[in-house]
């Protein structure tokens, strides 16, 4: 077999005939085939010529990937033959699914509907604890190992890619380690430590995943991997109810315990954990439709985390609501029953207080916005960038920038284009003294955006190739500070990182936040940038909601 994956387009494999490429990773690549003999369409995973060169992987690999075709299990994908062909390529034949992947859909669509992650998560555990029942451990649970078939919320749900990871063969093919390999971002304490594993690390992988498809970011987001491994050791995720309000905080406690630390400290199966964030969930779900008497809902004009904060202040009103409320109310406040005795003077004096500090609040609010509103000139002080053939990226940016394209390569929209402009122009030599006297002796003019189509820039490829990318395109010194998070720009997906553009001179830099879209033609790179600490959220979150790609 080639190490060229296209190169068995049109080729023939153990009876099967390959038609194109649907999916590739480190270890194998996975193609479109016929099987000749029955004419069905089918997924043909080939795995990585240098595996099959070790017997001791060849024999296991056969007869694991055997015992998972033995499992009958909706929810596991069929596998129809694992084999070695005859000049000893590996394969695996296996259902082909005409629908995407989880890590599509986070593309897409950004943090997925609730119940429809509830739905994707009890098909994945089911079939987990299925696989466990046959003591078999997946290792690497994570969103593209998650096939959807059909588009529609009615999903059928496939667990794949069993049976390939147990050990890796070193490139020499020389030595052999039985080394747990998985995917850093989803990987279980245990198995990065290399201790024994059970079925509890694919409970730690699949509350990731579910981590991920709830709030549209990791539960560890961190710079390198060596940082991200250690999170996962030692450092606790942030609370899911922080990132996604109108999740309880009960759901919080659920998350905690499914991505434990020790295995010990986790559910007794995949099947539980779901079923506890379920009803951890259903519980805020009756709360948001019974709500107290007098209670202002969301129609009200109040958000939705403002219902579930006020509930730990105001007295549940009527035997239902207090029932449903009483567990979390005590244990959450830690005064006992306190919460639950807001009747009498007192309790209507402490809601008079209440109602009064969120007035003020909201007061205050409002007044930060106008101002702010003001000295960006106004809400309404945007104009339309309408992009060109050559950058086919649009936008819209306020009325103070000007726009300006360079040659056919870029666009740069800022308060001080030209100098942008002639920074961004040269970015291997660039000469950053103007942009510096800018960043030192007016900040709040040291922003903008700068957009480009680049045909080497893969959305898919992680933080440190698209620094890499990044490092070619931009001027300075380029940092990526964050992971990258999967959204949507201008109905394409694409990734979000955070970073910073350093002068290796003299040392001004640029913060920036940028966005790696996929496009039919050219993938687009769309970037705001400021000067450090002057971001402004607010106008980078417009501007990228305002970005469309017209036809070029």
């Amino acid at each position: 077999m080639t190490l060229n994956e296209r190169a068995l387009i049109g080729q023939e494999i153990a009876g099967y005939h390959v038609e194109d490429v649907i999916g590739k990773g480190g270890m194998a690549v996975v193609y479109l085939a016929v099987d000749s003999r029955l004419g069905r369409r089918v997924a043909l995973k080939v795995l990585n010529p240098l595996l099959g060169e070790d017997d001791r992987f060849r024999q296991r690999f056969i007869l694991e990937s055997r015992t998972v075709a033995g499992i009958d299990h909706p929810n596991i994908i069929p596998i129809y033959e694992a084999d070695a062909a005859a000049d000893g390529t590996l394969y695996i034949a296996m259902r082909y699914v005409d629908g995407p992947d989880l890590r599509r859909l986070f593309y897409d669509r950004g943090p997925l509907p609730i119940s429809q992650v509830n739905r994707i998560a009890a098909q994945v555990a089911a079939a987990l604890d299925a696989s466990h029942a046959h003591n078999l451990i997946h290792r690497d649970v994570k969103p593209a190992n998650i096939l959807i078939a059909g588009h529609t919320e009615g999903e059928h749900v496939y667990l794949t890619d069993f049976g390939i990871t147990k050990h890796r063969t070193s490139i020499s093919g020389l030595t052999q380690t039985d080394q747990f390999i998985g995917t850093p971002r989803y990987m279980s304490p245990e198995q990065i430590n290399k201790e024994t594993i059970d079925g509890r690390c694919d409970q730690y992988g699949l509350a990731c995943v579910v981590y991920e498809a709830l709030s549209g970011r990791l539960p560890f987001q961190r710079d390198n991997e060596i940082a991200l491994l250690w999170a996962h050791l030692a450092e606790p995720p942030t609370p899911l109810s922080t990132l996604r309000p109108e999740l309880p905080m009960e759901v919080d406690g659920v998350m905690m315990r499914a991505l434990a630390k020790s295995p010990e400290q986790r559910y007794g199966s995949c099947t539980e954990f779901v079923a506890q964030l379920r009803d951890a969930i259903s519980g805020q779900a009756y709360q948001l439709q019974q709500p107290p008497p007098g209670h202002h809902t969301a129609q009200d004009g109040q958000a939705p985390h403002l219902h579930r904060l006020s509930q730990f202040h105001q007295a549940p009103q009527g035997h239902q609501v207090q029932s449903a409320r009483h567990t979390r109310g005590t244990h959450q406040t830690g005064e006992g029953t306190r919460p639950a005795a807001g009747t009498g003077a007192s309790g209507r004096g402490r809601r008079g207080v209440l109602i009064g500090a969120g007035a003020a609040i909201a007061l205050i609010v409002a007044l930060v916005t106008v101002l702010a509103v003001i000295l960006r000139g106004g809400d309404g002080a945007w104009e339309a960038y309408r992009g060109s053939a050559a950058v086919p990226v649009a936008f819209e940016h306020p009325a103070g920038w000007t726009a300006t394209q360079h040659a056919d390569a870029f666009t740069v929209a800022s308060p001080r284009a030209e100098e942008f402009r002639t920074l961004f122009s040269t970015p291997v030599v660039a000469d950053w003294a103007a942009v510096n006297e800018i960043i030192k002796a007016e900040p709040e003019e040291a922003t903008g955006v700068f957009t480009q189509t680049l045909d080497t820039l893969d959305p898919r490829g992680g933080s440190q190739q698209l620094q890499e990318t990044l490092q070619s395109s931009l001027p300075g010194t380029v940092s990526v500070l964050s992971q990258v998070v999967q959204v949507s720009v201008g109905g394409q997906p694409g990734v979000r990182l955070e970073g910073a553009i350093a002068d290796p001179q003299r040392g001004g830099q640029l913060d920036f936040v940028g966005y790696a879209v996929e496009r039919p033609d050219e993938p687009a790179l769309v970037i705001y940038f400021c000067a450090p600490s002057r971001c402004d959220d607010s106008l980078a979150n417009r501007l990228i909601r305002s970005v469309s790609f017209p036809a070029s």
